[in-house]
């Protein structure tokens, strides 16, 4: 089995982890999240991506959202709200434990990496998860109404406020967290799982050496790309690309990973676009990449790692 790198956000991102998770060996898998919309909610320390992964992989994801914790309640954001606070950012009663936890853990003096894999443990997850980085980095909205912190915009604003461009303040001088660096060190191939590119992926680029890493690689470099018939099937990214006057298509996402992917997979009803894809330099793969089902995420990661065992440059 080859060791893959992949890169995550977000709910798509997701799903693809837990279907590598479920086809590859532990050890042969590392999955590097996004942190840039971490954020703090009544003094915790709240990392959705890293959650959203987590969950999935613990296999406690809401199935009706494609985040938080299934049979969750919110009874401690009611509370909350009738003493004055504010309660917009959903914080389920279950959801709340992972917070704490990691609030306490960084608050001892561990590391996010640290406090992550002590999470990961307790949840009985093998194979390693990771933030991008242990410093602090926010992505910041540019839009029509100001600078936003991402969950401002995401969440509070709804992504009604036209976007102009995304910054990533802190990342000029983030590291890579210690377990990306040793993923790049050890992995075989790297796998861009169907997370948004520009906040998603975005602020993993943005770590100074990353880029640089991610394009002088040797293994192969596969995407799979998050827009699927003109549209995001989760998230903001079609309205982002959009804004910023991208194609809304997986040719869009294939002149995002221009000199950073080799490979594109892109689904059934995208076929049209392959060769738009490969004028970008780049092959196509072409199948169902839509993962409502466990079954679904498992046989496109199983398709992955196929495709990775038959790479030839």
């Amino acid at each position: 089995m080859p060791k893959i790198l992949a890169i995550a956000g977000g709910v798509g991102g997701a799903k693809l982890a837990l279907g590598l998770a479920r086809v590859l060996p532990p050890e042969d898998l590392t999955v590097v999240v996004n942190t840039g919309d971490d954020e703090i909610f009544h003094g915790l320390h709240v990392s959705p991506d890293l959650d959203s992964v987590t969950y999935a992989l613990a296999g406690l994801t809401n199935p009706d959202t494609g985040w938080g914790v299934v049979g969750d309640s919110f009874r401690t954001l009611e509370a909350l709200g009738r003493l004055g606070a504010e309660t917009w950012f959903g914080l389920g009663d279950l959801d709340l434990a992972t917070h704490i936890r990691r609030t306490v853990l960084l608050g001892q003096g561990l590391s996010l990496s640290q406090a992550t894999a002590d999470i990961t443990r307790h949840l009985g997850i093998a194979c390693t998860i990771a933030p991008m980085t242990d410093a602090s980095v926010r992505t910041i909205a540019i839009t029509d109404v100001g600078d936003l912190a991402f969950q401002e915009y995401f969440v509070h604003r709804g992504c009604e406020p036209r976007i102009a461009g995304v910054r990533f303040d802190g990342a000029d001088a983030a590291l890579p967290s210690p377990a990306f660096a040793d993923a790049f060190r050890r992995a075989d191939a790297i796998v861009y799982c169907p997370s948004n590119p520009l906040v998603s992926v975005g602020p993993i680029l943005a770590i100074p050496g990353v880029r640089h890493a991610i394009e002088n690689f040797a293994g192969p470099r596969i995407a799979v790309s998050p827009i699927v018939g003109g549209r995001a099937l989760k998230g903001p990214a079609a309205k982002m690309m959009e804004e910023l006057g991208e194609e809304v298509s997986c040719v869009g996402i294939a002149r995002r990973y221009v000199g950073l992917c080799d490979a594109l997979v892109i689904d059934d009803v995208d076929r049209e676009h392959a060769a738009a894809v490969e004028d970008c330099g780049m092959r196509y793969f072409v199948t169902g990449t839509v993962m409502h089902t466990e079954a679904d995420k498992v046989g496109l990661a199983r398709e992955i790692v196929d495709l990775i065992d038959s790479w030839s440059g």
